[in-house]
């Protein structure tokens, strides 16, 4: 395991805001020691049925910032979702702060500019955003010292970001009882994913796990913070030693029974564009459905 800097001695001020239409946990992460955050995998609005974008979670995480009067300094994409649109550059109009995401971007940009027919004016080298990350980079919240870890399998792209004693895990692991996110999109590994959440639970048991996603299983109520110890001890997919190959051989049956998410066509196009809406040659917002593409 690479050898990341880290310091559970600093303790981030977390705050959840959950999006109840995607079942997805945005976050204001503050540093301790001063008024410097980061905004972890934020959510913009959209009503696909009647073409219609707008920013109701994010204008609460904005509320909340100039509520508190944090600087917000990041806003951090854990990666490519596939199930939720960002509204990254939309809150970085308010706020300011810098996109960053994993620099693996890159092969999603590729892979879907393919997919959706995207033109040569589709760059497809990640300067959407204003920071690519490769494993073990380093970045600051105010005084607090972050970093990025490299966890591919769900996507090609996917990061965890390390806070102090706080670790934002994106699709990477879900809730003890919810297991771990499918990996069967394109660039998706089984066998990526189960050496990536093995990387994620070398970190000290105390760690504090972030989730981007919970969908209550059993009828409990939504939940998004546990520990590395509670992941070890009691992930139903990953937990008490269960092996790579039982893994594979689950996710791998589960996966191919698995409908497409109802945002997948216009999370993608959005999302490797680091939020922005595609335009047409007029310049107004366009979505594409690629028929029998996906």
């Amino acid at each position: 395991m690479t050898q990341y800097p880290l310091d559970m001695s600093i303790k981030p001020e977390v705050q959840a805001f959950f999006d109840e239409a995607t079942n997805t946990i945005s976050y204001i992460v503050k540093d301790p020691t001063s008024k410097s955050c980061a905004v972890i995998d934020s959510v913009m609005d959209i009503d696909y049925a009647a073409g219609r974008i707008t920013y109701d979670h994010a204008d609460e995480l904005i509320r909340q910032i100039k509520a508190q009067g944090l600087k917000l300094e990041w806003i951090i994409e854990t990666h490519v979702h596939a199930d939720h649109l960002s509204a990254a550059p939309y809150i970085q109009q308010e706020l300011g702060g810098k996109i960053g995401i994993g620099s693996k971007i890159m092969v999603v940009q590729d892979t879907f500019g393919k997919v959706f027919n995207e033109g040569t004016e589709f760059q497809r080298d990640g300067s959407q955003f204003d920071r690519l990350f490769e494993d073990g980079d380093t970045y600051k919240v105010g005084n607090m010292q972050a970093f990025a870890m490299y966890t591919p399998g769900h996507t090609p792209a996917c990061m965890v970001h390390v806070m102090g004693n706080a670790a934002f895990v994106g699709d990477t692991l879900f809730m003890p009882d919810g297991g771990s996110a499918r990996c069967d999109f394109p660039g998706g590994s089984a066998e990526e994913l189960y050496e990536s959440i093995m990387k994620v639970l070398a970190l000290p048991d105390e760690m504090r796990l972030f989730m981007c996603h919970d969908y209550g299983p059993n009828g409990r109520d939504i939940a998004w913070e546990t520990t590395v110890a509670d992941e070890k001890e009691h992930n139903i997919h990953v937990g008490r030693g269960k092996t790579k190959d039982d893994f594979i051989k689950f996710r791998t049956e589960r996966d191919s029974q698995l409908a497409m998410p109802k945002l997948i066509i216009p999370s993608l196009q959005v999302n490797m564009r680091a939020g922005e809406v595609p335009k047409d040659k007029d310049g107004n917002p366009v979505l594409k459905v690629p028929v029998n593409g996906l």
